[in-house]
């Protein structure tokens, strides 16, 4: 059985890209809190990337903003890629089989809010040349 649920917020808003078949895809990471708190008494967040296809996909770059609180269900796939410096680098990711949006609102309303920190995570961008696709 291959099946991940979790609750978490955006860490940045997702971006719709289109295959060259027509096929729409997004991936956004979603920061889950941790139950506990580490020897300094914070709490610590897993940032978990998240890939989403066809209309799925569609209506997750549609409504979800920065901070937005999501619950995604799916299933981890793994994968490998040649990184440039020649090295076989290895990646994991959710592929969501449903997003429930916990939060609603515009999402315009949202973007004026985009610099706003979120309690308790830390934003992590990823160079593009890092990303195997």
């Amino acid at each position: 059985m291959n099946k991940w649920i979790g609750i978490g917020r955006l860490t940045k808003t997702p971006e719709l890209r289109y295959l060259p078949s027509g096929v729409a895809v997004t991936t956004f990471t979603i920061a889950v809190s941790r139950d506990y708190k580490n020897d300094k008494g914070e709490k610590e967040a897993d940032f978990i990337p998240i890939l989403a296809w066809r209309g799925l996909a569609e209506n997750c770059v549609k409504y979800l903003a920065k901070g937005r609180l999501v619950a995604v269900s799916g299933r981890i796939q793994t994968r490998s890629y040649d990184g440039k410096d020649g090295k076989k680098r290895y990646t994991w990711e959710v592929v969501a089989d449903e997003v429930q949006f916990l939060e609603w609102g515009e999402k315009q309303e949202q973007q004026d809010t985009e610099n706003t920190e979120i309690p308790g995570f830390e934003s992590v961008d990823v160079p593009d040349d890092e990303l195997p696709f």
